[in-house]
């Protein structure tokens, strides 16, 4: 880790976070990728149902943020939540990285700081899924020591995608 991502912090969510997580993730999604607004809608259903229904024990949310010329600014975040239908897993959920903030570090550190919670709750594994256009998550995740379970073809947020299962064993 470079100094650039040590110096900014993470904490957990404040009051605006989940209708920054939804929008930043929209318009990067469509920027960078040309997704739909269907993928931003995905994601306001994931992150509605986190801050309305998550155990503080064993769930929780990351906003990476650093100090800017007009005062804190969020640069990131990730979510770690319970699988609903396996006993000791977890799912890492939204995790983004603004462009401004990439090439340092932290997405790396949002996926381990993931991984060292979900060792502490007694998780044994950690799932998520992602899509194969998303090369620099992907290259996140193998270096983390995810690995690759499952790929299918569908069709969603206007593209024919290959969607993948990844887990970690911890």
């Amino acid at each position: 880790m470079n100094d650039h991502s040590a110096s900014i912090a993470l904490r957990p969510p404040h009051a605006g976070d989940m209708g920054w997580i939804i929008s930043r993730h929209g318009a990067l999604y469509a920027k960078e990728y040309d997704w739909t607004i269907e993928f931003e809608v995905l994601v306001a259903r994931v992150a509605a149902d986190f801050f309305e229904q998550h155990d503080p024990c064993c769930e929780r949310c990351w906003i990476a943020e650093r100090e800017g010329l007009d005062g804190p600014e969020r640069v990131g975040s990730v979510m770690l939540v319970r699988h609903p239908e396996r006993a000791g897993v977890a799912k890492l959920r939204l995790l983004l990285v603004e462009p401004s903030a990439r090439g340092f570090g932290l997405g790396r550190r949002l996926v381990d700081e993931c991984a060292r919670f979900a060792r502490q709750s007694g998780y044994h594994t950690i799932t998520l899924w992602t899509n194969s256009v998303l090369v620099t998550a992907r290259d996140i995740y193998e270096r983390a020591g995810y690995r690759l379970v499952l790929r299918e073809p569908h069709h969603n947020f206007g593209h024919d995608l290959i969607g993948e299962t990844w887990e970690l064993r911890l």
